[in-house]
């Protein structure tokens, strides 16, 4: 189902698709491909944060809810992108660096669509140059229906050599509540990867035994989130990467509330924990407030910055004529 969902600050419609099953409802936008809402239909919880138009997504651009997230996904250092030898200078958008593709990413661009039954396709093609980025690239999102959620199939296709970092940003709580710190997290990671001061990921992993960031066997996330541990205070909270051992399609991590337990799955090679330590009170859906901890983001990603990291073995290159696929899985349990 297609409906109206405002229009941008240039006064492009934007329209609002519905996908929905037995068990779950989800809608999203052809402004930036982003996920709206993510509903369990027994209990009726909306477990993803949003806003009920494209004027909400629009005017708190900077905290990318829900959205599809392109070139890079994260963090890229000062803004400088090494591939085969040569480099490209990308925005500066964050304390030196360059965030989430830079200052017009995939998530304010508007995508085409194509609605079926149990699935909606939406298409971008980035033009070469966009954002300092080599090469014309064309890109699929695929919000395909599971039978208890939502599969996210992302895929680029370049016609010379760039990279294709996606990931997708959306904040969750299961219980629709104003704070998520209760909810019970696990991650099987050995290994997590620090930040420096500025946000950035670093090239290293460390153990996650005895510090807060093991969550191997399950706990409140906001269990150890004020501890005296400097990657702790310099992000305000969690906002690292975690390496999940293994390929292909593997379980990431979980998180269970009152009456719904989420489940992320993907092949990416990690994921990004975001704790929406600086929401900034937007006032969401349902009369929600979204401030600090409210939410929880699963961003299954690449290593961030890893493109520039020579001893990174994955890392999200898509040659010319080729296509690079991955996918994200978000799936619901009732307790």
């Amino acid at each position: 189902m297609k409906t109206n969902f405002g229009k941008t600050k240039d006064g492009r419609e934007v329209s609002l698709y519905t996908i929905e099953n037995d068990n779950v409802k989800i809608q999203a936008c052809d402004y930036g491909a982003i996920l709206v809402s993510f509903i369990d239909k027994k209990t009726g919880i909306d477990v993803s944060q949003g806003f009920d138009s494209v004027e909400g997504y629009i005017e708190n651009h900077g905290a990318h809810i829900g959205a599809s997230i392109g070139r890079t996904a994260n963090r890229i250092e000062k803004g400088i992108l090494h591939l085969n030898g040569k480099t490209y200078q990308l925005p500066i958008t964050n304390s030196g660096n360059t965030l989430h593709g830079g200052v017009s990413g995939f998530d304010t661009k508007m995508w085409s669509a194509l609605e079926e039954k149990d699935k909606i396709t939406f298409r971008y093609t980035s033009p070469d140059g966009e954002e300092g980025y080599p090469g014309n690239l064309y890109v699929k999102v695929v919000y395909q229906l599971l039978d208890n959620g939502v599969a996210i199939i992302n895929e680029g296709t370049a016609d010379q050599d760039t990279v294709f970092a996606y990931t997708n940003h959306s904040y969750f709580n299961v219980d629709q509540s104003e704070d998520a710190m209760h909810h019970i997290v696990t991650i099987p990671a050995d290994h997590y990867a620090p930040t420096d001061e500025h946000g950035l990921t670093l090239d290293s992993l460390y153990p996650v035994e005895d510090t807060p960031f093991d969550f191997r066997t399950p706990k409140e996330v906001g269990r150890d989130i004020n501890d005296n541990h400097p990657q702790l205070i310099a992000g305000n909270g969690y906002d690292h990467y975690f390496d999940i051992s293994g390929t292909g399609m593997r379980t990431m991590a979980t998180m269970q509330g009152k009456k719904l337990a989420l489940t992320m799955a993907s092949d990416f090679p990690g994921f990004h924990m975001y704790t929406s330590n600086f929401s900034e009170g937007m006032h969401g859906k349902y009369g929600l407030c979204y401030t600090p901890r409210s939410a929880i983001c699963f961003e299954a990603e690449y290593l961030p910055n890893g493109i520039n990291y020579e001893d990174v073995k994955d890392k999200p290159i898509v040659h010319a004529g080729e296509t690079l696929h991955h996918e994200i899985q978000f799936t619901l349990k009732r307790i």
